[in-house]
């Protein structure tokens, strides 16, 4: 059983699903020579999130017969990726789901058409070049991490030559701009809070650029600007999608699927034939296209306003999945757990996070109408966190604490404060605050150390609290006066706020000494 058999035709159809695989159910090969003259869409980033999501369910839209347009990919980065993870299958990958309860959903994705490094040094360049000149384009869209919108001085001075990826995006829309003006919309799909801001800082500095040294006229900068042209919408993506599982590998094999190799490029990118996902995801995009769109919501993305997408997010980072992410992580840390899912099965964690988001958050979230928070919050803690195969853990997500406590803490208490809710329902949020005065100590429940995860505010917080001993009740406390009044770190001051001495309170509990973590997370989880 190998994908390029399906490409082929030369397979046996009843084989593959019997083992419980979905097979396209389009003609592979007449949607590619449609797409070929007519194409609609061009995605960079050719990795494991793009398959697994936005492939997958241009694909199940593919399937419903009501659209007839692949996705073309393009790889901006690690060039290698096409050469070993596209190019050998004809583009063709399996989508493996990976579901709470073990098992695994198999699909064949067959929606992409064209894998193309996106570079002039390779000839792929000139097909790039001809569909940004091609009206029929409706949309480019992007999964190249936070970082791939980034830019320097460096190479906006290597004008039309750049090295950056929103350089060369910036040169193909100059091309389309030379085409006759077409529009076009420019759609991050990345994880990151207003993402369609961060494409469009990287364009327009680039065009910016070449406008002041002369490259190119004003009127391409117009164009750019002129969003009955050119539009740069919002959207909130979420699917958790690891390296490729070694479990998954074994399962597939035993299915006698063949293409079950791992590949590492020398740039270290983690890929395979197969790309293994969790179930649960979510698409939510500002509907704000001038030229058309590939109909994603027949796979079920959700079209919506800016103002929705906004809430959406917010709704995720303030309430539904961030903040349980971060509580787990600090006491996780502690207690000495290196996976959120074995986490899930204590018998303190998992209902102090449950009440975190159900008693104390939720009386403030943001509703935005087209995902309803409750459910949401339930796939979080029923399916998503509880999933072993996701091998994360909360030392990866303790990183940059300091960074995230104000956004996902601090604006729910501000919302309690702001709508004058009784502070007193406030229980396990100010227990997890105060829990990261004793993380920062780098001593486990057992006074053991760890190490605390990277955080460019670490060494300046652990300084406050060095003075501060474990086991010692009749201590000098005042740092933790110094620490909770931080507005950078909690977003607000904690005393002003009247959660202070509240919180100072529970830090002498989990300082007392050895299991006092413990001790004091069940005594307060279970009165809740």
């Amino acid at each position: 059983m190998k994908l390029n058999d399906i490409f082929s035709g030369n397979y046996d159809a009843a084989e593959w699903e019997a083992k419980g695989y979905e097979l396209p159910k389009f003609d592979i090969k007449a949607i590619r020579e449609k797409t070929a003259k007519e194409p609609t869409w061009v995605h960079f980033g050719g990795g494991n999130i793009f398959r697994a999501f936005p492939a997958a369910i241009l694909n199940d839209a593919l399937n419903t017969g009501k659209y007839d347009r692949g996705v073309i990919v393009a790889e901006t980065f690690d060039f290698e990726v096409i050469d070993k993870a596209y190019a050998p299958y004809n583009n063709l990958s399996l989508c493996v789901n990976l579901c709470s309860d073990g098992s695994i959903e198999k699909k064949v994705i067959a929606s992409v058409t064209e894998a193309l490094k996106a570079d002039p040094q390779f000839e792929d360049w000139n097909r790039l070049v001809e569909i940004f000149k091609n009206p029929s384009l409706q949309m480019i869209s992007f999964t190249i991490t936070e970082k791939g919108y980034s830019y320097n001085d460096a190479d906006l001075a290597r004008g039309l030559k750049p090295v950056f990826a929103m350089g060369k995006v910036c040169a193909l829309l100059l091309e389309r701009f030379n085409a006759g003006q077409l529009p076009l919309t420019v759609q991050s799909m990345d994880n990151c809070s207003h993402n369609g801001d961060k494409v469009k800082a990287g364009v327009f500095a680039y065009a910016e650029r070449w406008v002041a040294d002369g490259l190119v006229p004003t009127a391409f900068l117009d164009y750019l600007k002129d969003e009955k042209k050119i539009t740069f919408p919002w959207s909130m993506i979420d699917k958790i999608t690891p390296r490729p599982h070694e479990k998954v590998k074994e399962m597939l094999a035993a299915d006698s699927f063949e293409d079950n190799n791992y590949i590492e490029t020398e740039k270290h990118t983690f890929t395979a034939p197969f790309v293994n996902a969790e179930e649960v995801q979510y698409l939510v995009i500002e509907d704000n296209y001038t030229n058309g769109r590939p109909p994603l919501d027949l796979g079920g993305a959700l079209y919506t306003t800016r103002e929705t997408v906004d809430k959406v997010e917010t709704m995720k980072v303030t309430t539904c999945l961030n903040p349980l992410h971060t509580a787990m992580s600090i006491y996780g840390c502690m207690l000495d757990y290196t996976l959120i899912s074995a986490e899930m099965a204590d018998e303190d964690l998992r209902p102090f996070i449950q009440k975190i988001g159900y008693i104390e958050a939720m009386p403030v979230v943001t509703d935005p109408g087209v995902l309803n928070p409750y459910e949401f919050i339930g796939a979080v803690i029923n399916r998503r966190l509880p999933n072993p195969f996701m091998p994360d853990a909360p030392q990866r997500i303790a990183c940059d604490t300091s960074q995230k406590l104000p956004i996902r803490f601090g604006e729910t208490i501000k919302k309690y404060i702001a709508r004058n809710l009784d502070m007193e329902n406030l229980v396990l949020i100010p227990l997890t605050l105060a829990g990261y005065a004793r993380y920062l100590k780098g001593l486990k429940d057992d006074l053991t150390p760890f190490e605390p995860s990277p955080d460019p505010m670490l060494a300046e917080l652990q300084a406050i609290v060095a003075p501060l001993e474990i086991g010692k009740p009749d201590q000098d406390w005042s740092p933790l006066r110094q620490l909770y009044s931080r507005k950078d770190v909690f977003g607000l001051d904690l005393y002003e706020a009247g959660l202070g001495e509240q919180i100072e309170g529970y830090v002498r509990e989990l300082y007392a000494g050895p299991g006092a973590v413990r001790q004091t997370l069940h005594k307060y989880v279970s009165a809740r």
